[in-house]
């Protein structure tokens, strides 16, 4: 699967890289049809608390899963993310198989 890490507005940190890519793997061992996964980190208000959001798209044959989650730090917004797409390809599964 073909992941793309969009960083709105500022340039990602090759840990966060990493870790994003990491966590997107998990993805690709639960669904084996996926085309392409997009990562998109994006900070809401800087001055606030719980501000870094973590938006994944996951490209499956005629199916596009989308989740977007907001946490305190990237990692946590992108393992929420992650975690919470994990539910919707079990649904996928059930529904196109």
């Amino acid at each position: 699967m073909n992941t793309t890490i969009n960083a709105v507005k500022f340039k990602a940190d090759p840990k966060l890289e990493k870790f994003v890519n990491e966590k997107v793997a998990k993805l690709d061992r639960l669904i084996d049809n996926a085309v392409k996964c997009e990562v998109t980190l994006k900070v809401d208000k800087p001055e606030s608390d719980n501000n870094k959001i973590a938006e994944l798209s996951l490209n499956l044959p005629g199916q596009t899963l989308f989740n977007s989650k907001q946490a305190d730090t990237f990692e946590e917004a992108v393992a929420d993310c992650v975690d919470s797409m994990k539910g919707q390809i079990d649904k996928y599964k059930e529904r196109y198989k």
